[in-house]
């Protein structure tokens, strides 16, 4: 008897999409650029693909990532406060008690200022 060669499988469909899929793409990208921007994104791409019933890894890491970077800059936001409110209360400690114009110099004895 002759063997019959057997069928080949079905090749998988290529480049399978879903709902949000692209979106979490660019949700991911923008979570790296502009953090709060891509979070929201993300968070959109995941609920519309969970709908579907499909998982969504970048929108998944999106979200992580946009979480993460909001929040570092956030402290970034507060350090920058924090740093300039500082130099404010040197500068007026500094000039405390001289008339407007007068340069100062700090204890350093490198910088000087004029005060306002």
């Amino acid at each position: 008897m002759s063997e019959v060669p057997a069928a080949a499988p079905a090749p998988a469909p290529a480049g399978a999409t879903y709902p949000g899929k692209t979106l979490g793409i660019v949700g991911l990208v923008l979570a790296i650029i502009a953090n709060i921007i891509g979070l929201i994104i993300s968070i959109v791409a995941r609920s519309q693909s969970k709908k579907a019933g499909y998982k969504n890894t970048p929108a998944t890491a999106g979200i992580i990532i946009g979480i993460i970077t909001t929040l570092g800059a956030i402290i970034l936001i507060i350090a920058s406060v924090a740093l300039a409110s500082a130099g404010i209360n040197a500068l007026n400690e500094a000039c405390e008690g001289q008339p407007t114009g007068t340069q100062v110099q700090t204890s350093d004895g490198v910088t000087t200022f004029t005060c306002p």
